[in-house]
């Protein structure tokens, strides 16, 4: 008996030899459902969400290339993986599967060895992507936990990543580097969880031990993070630990100067600063959009890297987009 736990697969063939030698090849590894047809398919992916579609492409009535296109275009079925199974092995016929939404192509008759590959790879990709996507959504909340002590918003993590993307694109960061970094930023204060409520949310200055325990946020934060070789993961904790340096040495916790500074925490200070100074707050008013600006120019080779601060500047219509997108209620 299937396990709950093995992936569902949907194969859909007008030809019931086919799909019982698709129940053959796959029944002792995978759940399995039946269509015989593009409109029974559609029904059955919207109802069952499979994490597959295996799809015949000479149909009657709705051929496999209609059916692709109409999961693609349906929100609920966009996702699952379509991998054609067809005596179509033209190159061009190829070309139409991948134009309709197919992830892959296998040629009948079919081989079993083959479709078990295709199948385990492409499942294999699903999990990657569940798994990358399950870990930008914890990393996202701890972000925000971090806010629950503090007087800030959900809305300035969400602002201050999407400004730090902005300037990491600019600054000459791949896509793919700047989206980790959109989804790094918001942990850059995550250590605040860790620092008594008596110092986080007192209304008056703070004085010099209580200073002392506010500035160790930051290597609270990266211990939270915990170490990690690669990948996004590791690009927060940077942020965490640097953003509170400063380009002229005089920032916490390691005195970092200049380049030595990792650029996701030089790029995060100027994000962080920006909306910080553009935001209300209890214990003040929001700057104007100008003065703001004119603060990063004072601190340009002070607090912040001078280049970088002039490419923030210059994308500040894209900023400020942000800034009206996700704003205050």
């Amino acid at each position: 008996m299937n396990s709950p736990q093995q992936p569902l697969i949907l194969a859909v063939d007008d030809e019931a030899n086919n799909l019982q030698l698709l129940r053959h090849i796959l029944q002792d590894h995978y759940r399995l459902l039946f269509a015989k047809d593009g409109a029974r398919a559609l029904e059955l992916a919207r109802l069952e969400s499979p994490d597959l579609i295996l799809l015949d492409v000479m149909m009657p009535g709705m051929s496999g290339h209609d059916t692709c296109r109409a999961l693609k275009a349906d929100p609920a079925t966009c996702a699952i993986p379509v991998i054609f199974a067809t005596a179509l092995s033209d190159p061009e016929d190829e070309v139409a599967g991948f134009d309709a939404g197919a992830v892959d192509y296998i040629a009948k008759p079919l081989s079993p060895p083959i479709v078990r590959a295709r199948v385990r790879t492409h499942l294999s990709l699903v999990r990657a992507d569940e798994l990358r996507e399950t870990r930008l959504q914890i990393v996202q909340r701890l972000g925000l936990a971090a806010e629950y002590k503090d007087n800030e918003t959900g809305l300035h993590v969400i602002r201050m990543s999407h400004y730090a993307r902005v300037l990491g694109l600019a600054a000459g960061l791949s896509e793919a580097a700047a989206e980790d970094l959109l989804h790094a930023a918001p942990m850059h204060d995550v250590g605040k969880i860790g620092i008594p409520d008596r110092i986080l949310q007192k209304p008056a200055a703070l004085d010099k031990d209580e200073w002392a325990v506010m500035q160790s946020h930051a290597a609270i934060g990266a211990h939270i993070i915990g170490e990690h070789p690669h990948g996004m993961l590791a690009l927060a904790r940077n942020i965490a630990l640097t953003h509170h340096e400063k380009w002229d040495g005089s920032g916490y916790p390691q005195g970092l100067r200049g380049p030595d500074i990792p650029l996701e925490g030089r790029i995060v200070a100027i994000a962080d600063v920006f909306d910080a100074l553009t935001s209300a707050r209890p214990y003040k008013a929001a700057w104007p959009v100008e003065e703001a600006a004119d603060y990063l120019r004072q601190q340009k080779g002070r607090h912040f890297d001078p280049e970088l601060v002039d490419l923030f500047l210059e994308r500040l219509p894209e900023v400020l987009a942000i800034r009206e997108k996700w704003a205050e209620q």
